[in-house]
């Protein structure tokens, strides 16, 4: 029985059975079992208000339709994005900034009640078949969210379409002047010199490939499975008289086949999937030259292994999953990788989000003629939540440095910062 069975399950001819009471009493458990820091109110669908908690801060939330009881008792994490997007679970004031911060802490440091285990462990047990993606599946996950319309990137990312954790140096950085950073911080990272082959895994809409071509004299392979993304890029790399030095590719990355002295992917090792993830390391270490470096950005998460959050996989990103930094340094050691650098960027996603809701919500109107105000109310659910996540949460952001020798990169960091 799959995940979506389950919770299906439970939540139809079950849960009826169960009756509304049942429901409520079991909502009533898993609120009083998670909320220890703060108040959180709650107005449900037969009038009765309840409190859970103590102190500050305080969020209030009403839900409307008795038919969601028995999915947030079952699944809360599902059943909270999806009740707000259908308006049947509304948070006062629409406060859902204050909402993650109140209960994202509250939720990791309690964990799942006891009823919810069960099923808990058996998605566990199948997000193996859920992460699960050859190269045809890799490439419908990537459709369903890098192929939306591109007039929506453009309401809220910087000019150069960077959709990845910007590099904050300083306080007060524009996301602009912060995404640039991201780049050149990874780029003294990658110790180019003028003519090197540089493969770039997830090349999005091309401004890594740009830059790195343009400011640092590098020959670069993108390839993107995103048939937007691919056609910008391109558009891109021939407005900018590169395309001798830049060939932008609509493949996946397992079908390249040439050798490289630089490997660089920002944001993609979240899509592989804990089955591939022995694949993708063994294709980086067989991809680079001898004495090639590679850098490997991407977001992680603190704690033991887990499982993906189920409204972000069925809405926004279908298969996608943030590592612990074991289960990527492990796939890594098999292949006999060195790792010569590692660096946690901790809240330099959470700034990102921030700015992105900001300039998504500045154009919350062209959004819902795009798409609908459903939509918006989607997207709006997704940059909160994961700007709590990696601010009061336990996301945060990897920078892995991999070479095949001990001396594949120099021993000490003073090289990032010496030319600053």
């Amino acid at each position: 029985m799959t995940t979506r069975s389950v919770d299906e399950a439970f939540s139809s001819g079950g849960g009826r059975a169960f009756g509304e009471s049942m429901w409520i009493s079991l909502l009533d458990r898993m609120l009083a079992h998670i909320m220890r820091r703060g108040t959180l109110r709650v107005s449900l669908p037969d009038g009765s208000r309840r409190s859970y908690g103590a102190g500050t801060p305080e969020v209030s939330v009403t839900i409307r339709d008795a038919a969601l009881l028995p999915k947030l008792a079952t699944n809360p994490s599902l059943a909270v994005g999806e009740g707000y997007m259908d308006g049947a679970l509304v948070i006062e004031n629409d406060d859902l900034h204050g909402f993650f911060h109140l209960i994202i802490p509250n939720l990791n440091a309690a964990g799942s009640p006891w009823f919810q285990r069960p099923l808990d462990g058996a998605r566990h047990l199948l997000r193996w078949a859920r992460q699960f993606a050859p190269v045809g599946k890799a490439q419908r996950n990537v459709a369903h969210h890098y192929d939306l319309s591109g007039e929506l990137y453009d309401l809220f990312l910087d000019e150069d379409r960077q959709y990845s954790c910007a590099y904050f140096e300083r306080d007060g950085m524009s996301l602009e002047a912060a995404q640039e950073a991201k780049k050149r911080h990874i780029a003294r990272k990658l110790l180019l010199e003028p003519g090197m082959r540089v493969l770039d895994i997830g090349c999005g809409w091309g401004g890594m490939a740009l830059t790195l071509a343009r400011d640092f004299g590098a020959q670069v392979v993108g390839v993107t499975l995103s048939k937007e993304q691919h056609a910008l890029a391109r558009e891109r790399v021939r407005a900018a008289g590169l395309e001798g030095r830049i060939d932008i590719r609509l493949c996946d990355y397992r079908e390249v086949s040439e050798t490289f002295d630089r490997i660089v992917s920002v944001g993609m090792f979240e899509h592989v999937g804990v089955p591939h993830y022995n694949e993708y390391f063994r294709f980086v270490k067989n991809a680079l030259t001898d004495d090639g470096l590679a850098l490997i950005h991407t977001i992680g998460h603190v704690g033991p292994p887990n499982e993906a959050d189920p409204w972000i996989t069925r809405y926004i990103f279908p298969g996608g999953y943030t590592p612990s930094l074991g289960e990527a340094q492990k796939a890594i050691d098999r292949q006999g990788l060195v790792t010569c650098d590692i660096e946690s960027l901790r809240l330099h996603y959470a700034k990102t989000l921030a700015i992105w809701h900001e300039r998504f919500m500045a154009n919350a109107e062209r959004a819902a003629k795009i798409y609908d105000e459903r939509f918006v109310r989607m997207w709006r659910y997704y940059l909160l939540s994961m700007e709590a996540s990696f601010s009061v949460g336990t996301l945060l952001v990897y920078q892995f440095q991999l070479g095949k020798h001990l001396a594949s990169a120099p021993i000490t960091r003073d090289y990032l910062y010496r030319a600053q």
